[in-house]
């Protein structure tokens, strides 16, 4: 999949089937206007296009009127929505920059700079809920209409559901802030991850829990950060840490600001995912993490994040996390076990 950041490229393609949005998560419902976007991109021998918006529309706003509770709380990065764009075969993505001359910009200008003279749009696929132009002045009529005009088709797809359950990026994003990760699992269709490299930390861990004063044989942990302020999940997880070694790895994680620590640390004010494999693959050593590429599954919330009163008690509490991720682990192979065994039957 090609990326490009605007539309103001050689390498854009000069025709498209489109689709716009935010795509936080690409849950299922996304997966199915994608590959519906296949589709007709196939039928119509162009190449499939999604035109994505970063930062996501309610954050500039949430920042232009000093207002944060307006910013949603934000699914996966950008970094794991490119990926999974791809993962469900979209050709190009563009990423365009949501700022003051885009929000201003009305309706009719927008589908004449954007979508006719930069992408090239033959067809135009939206969702059933779709507001384009400034103050949200356009809707799936007047895009209708101005396909009528410029001659590109223009379709709606309705809501998607799972069980009865319309499925959404603020059904997700319940679900994460819950710590129902089983619900969001199915909504997404595949269980919540969080992909990134492995950056430097205080390395603090890893003389927690060591073995001697002087060893860095404690809870060494692989550091993320979620490069946006308001994650939809937060708190301790039974994860899975795929990239290290031919098997995923079991683990604990933190997700979160860190309470128990230092404000004033190397990531300070930083969103981090800080996961601590149960097993250390030893052929990493202490430093062979760094820099890697990883992704996490966060499959079972433990509990929020707890403020510890010392280093004592935050070691003790690590502690407990491991065996309580361990526990969900033997518990799960257990289960998996048994369903084996009744299929067998």
């Amino acid at each position: 999949m090609q990326v490009f950041r605007g539309f103001r490229h050689p390498g854009v393609a000069p025709a498209c089937a489109l689709t716009i949005g935010n795509f936080d998560g690409v849950h299922r419902g996304h997966q199915a206007m994608l590959a519906l976007l296949q589709t007709e991109a196939r039928h119509r021998g162009l190449p499939s296009c999604v035109l994505t918006f970063e930062p996501h529309p309610r954050d500039y706003f949430a920042a232009v009127t000093k207002k944060p509770d307006l910013a949603p709380a934000r699914i996966g990065t950008l970094r794991d929505k490119l990926t999974e764009l791809a993962a469900c075969g979209v050709d190009q993505t563009i990423v365009l920059p949501f700022d003051g001359r885009l929000a201003s910009q009305s309706p009719e200008a927008f589908i004449q700079n954007v979508l006719i003279d930069g992408l090239g749009a033959r067809y135009v696929l939206v969702g059933d809920d779709f507001r384009f132009g400034a103050k949200r002045a356009g809707d799936y009529a007047m895009l209708d209409a101005a396909g009528e005009a410029h001659g590109f088709d223009v379709a709606r797809m309705n809501s998607y559901e799972v069980h009865g359950l319309r499925v959404s990026s603020s059904a997700v994003r319940e679900a994460l802030a819950e710590g129902r990760m089983a619900d969001a699992h199915t909504l997404l269709g595949r269980p919540y991850t969080i992909s990134g490299h492995v950056v430097h930390g205080r390395k603090l861990g890893r003389a927690l829990g060591a073995s001697s004063p002087g060893k860095d044989d404690g809870f060494r942990t692989l550091n993320l950060r979620f490069k946006h302020w308001k994650p939809a999940a937060s708190g301790i997880f039974a994860v899975l840490v795929h990239g290290l070694a031919d098997q995923p790895l079991p683990g604990v994680a933190n997700l979160g600001v860190r309470p128990s620590l230092d404000a004033n640390d190397v990531n300070a004010g930083r969103v981090l995912l800080e996961t601590h494999c149960l097993e250390w693959p030893s052929h990493l050593g202490a430093e062979g993490a760094y820099g890697k590429i990883v992704r996490v599954e966060l499959l079972h919330k433990l509990h929020d994040e707890l403020r510890y009163t010392s280093l004592e008690a935050l070691t003790a509490g690590i502690a407990k996390d491991g065996r309580d991720a361990r526990a969900f682990f033997a518990s799960t192979h257990a289960e998996t076990h048994r369903q084996t065994t009744r299929d067998r039957i």
